[in-house]
């Protein structure tokens, strides 16, 4: 198959996310995988210049060496606003190149503007086109007063779309609610487990950064946005007198620079480790120094409410207790008794860990998490991905209704 991924971030520096760790294994599979990608940070470049041209990436992987993808970059205008009103032009003119060229035998969406065209040309062409919804897309776009738009542009590529995936349940339903067809389909996320399994010794990463074997251990990993509770999980941090619970912290984002303060202003310097970004070969390592992972976002930020981020899944198949706050999605997802402990706000999840040691259950918790992920394998969710891809092109090639 010829695959077409259209997106509005980034695929060389963000992720990698769902449609990272799919889009390598397509191409292993021997599989052609374009992506149309959106260079979403661009703003935090100290300097850049006023337009940016087209670029395009070859042998592209994320999640194998193996995987060799190429990935297009239209040009914008990098000016606030009109960034969007020039990738309306550019990714447009693109995708109808890469029909025209690359000829894909479906098209497979993550974003909303770009996804119009998207679909609407790959209408034009009779090319399948798949929406797949690892977020609600419209709650993340960064101008408020956009929002009400993206749903209404959301809510017609749902209504328009051959296929609508999801990444769980909770996003299943809420697409149909907002018109997708009620086949919808959930292919969640995966795990490697081959690379993601518990490991004996975690002593290497402890001694690089000077933790003692008996420090607790608390981690988290990813975009640090402000309502990942990691800034008040940190101040937490300074108000008790345990000096051996410690916070490491991998990723960058917006909260960022606001840690870094944390840190010297609460004299956290040996406390709160701030790893920066790590490449993603080097993450299994990273978390095997933890005693617990943890996702302490903000319980009514709507961006969380239906989501299931990749990185609990990696958690739980490294036999790692998660600290959680109870969002809707992983509740769903999830349950109780499979791991994870659910707080009631980011502030809690000190004390949660303190109790868990306690009671001396931490090694109980981490069995039953890596229990439940057995059945994410990432190579039979690929399969299952491949097979829907197929269907929906056999469809189109013989005439079938979606």
């Amino acid at each position: 198959m010829n695959v077409l991924i259209v997106q509005e971030s980034d695929w060389l520096e963000r992720g990698p996310h769902q449609q990272h760790q799919l889009g390598d294994r397509l191409s292993l599979r021997g599989h052609a995988v374009r992506v149309i990608d959106y260079e979403i940070l661009w703003q935090e470049q100290p300097k850049h210049d006023l337009f940016s041209h087209r670029q395009v990436f070859e042998n592209i992987w994320k999640i194998d060496r193996a995987a060799k993808i190429t990935v297009i970059r239209p040009g914008i205008i990098k000016i606030p606003i009109l960034n969007y009103i020039s990738l309306l032009f550019t990714h447009y003119f693109e995708i109808r190149r890469q029909i025209r060229e690359f000829k894909p035998d479906v098209i497979i969406g993550f974003g909303i503007l770009n996804n119009y065209f998207a679909l609407k040309l790959a209408q034009a062409n009779n090319i399948p086109f798949i929406y797949y919804w690892i977020d609600v897309l419209h709650r993340l776009i960064p101008l408020k007063a956009a929002q009400s738009l993206g749903r209404l542009i959301v809510r017609s590529i749902l209504r328009g779309a051959d296929k609508v995936l999801t990444i769980n349940d909770r996003l299943k339903d809420y697409v149909i609610s907002e018109g997708a067809a009620a086949d919808t389909e959930v292919i969640c996320a995966g795990i490697d487990l081959n690379k993601f399994r518990p490991v004996d010794d975690a002593g290497k990463v402890r001694r690089e950064y000077g933790l003692k074997n008996t420090d607790v251990i608390l981690f988290f990993m990813g975009w640090i946005y402000h309502f990942s509770g990691i800034k008040e999980v940190a101040v937490e941090l300074s108000k008790i007198q345990q000096t051996n619970i410690k916070l490491i912290v991998v990723g960058e984002g917006d909260a960022y620079e606001d840690l870094t303060v944390i840190r010297e202003k609460y004299n956290l310097n040996e406390r709160l480790i701030l790893t920066g970004k790590k490449p993603y070969t080097e993450i299994p390592d990273l978390i095997s120094a933890a005693d617990f992972c943890i996702l302490p976002a903000y319980p009514d930020e709507k961006i969380m409410q239906d989501i299931v981020p990749i990185k609990l899944y990696e958690y739980m198949a490294m036999k790692k207790p998660v600290i959680c706050t109870r969002l809707p999605g992983i509740f769903k997802e999830f349950g109780d008794g499979n791991g994870i402990v659910y707080i009631e706000k980011p502030e809690d999840t000190i004390s949660t860990a303190t109790d868990i040691m306690k009671d001396a259950i931490i090694s109980d918790l981490g069995s039953k998490a890596r229990q439940f992920v057995q059945k994410y394998d990432w190579e039979l969710l690929t399969g299952k991905f491949v097979n829907v891809l197929q269907e929906e092109i056999q469809k189109k090639s013989h005439g079938y209704p979606s």
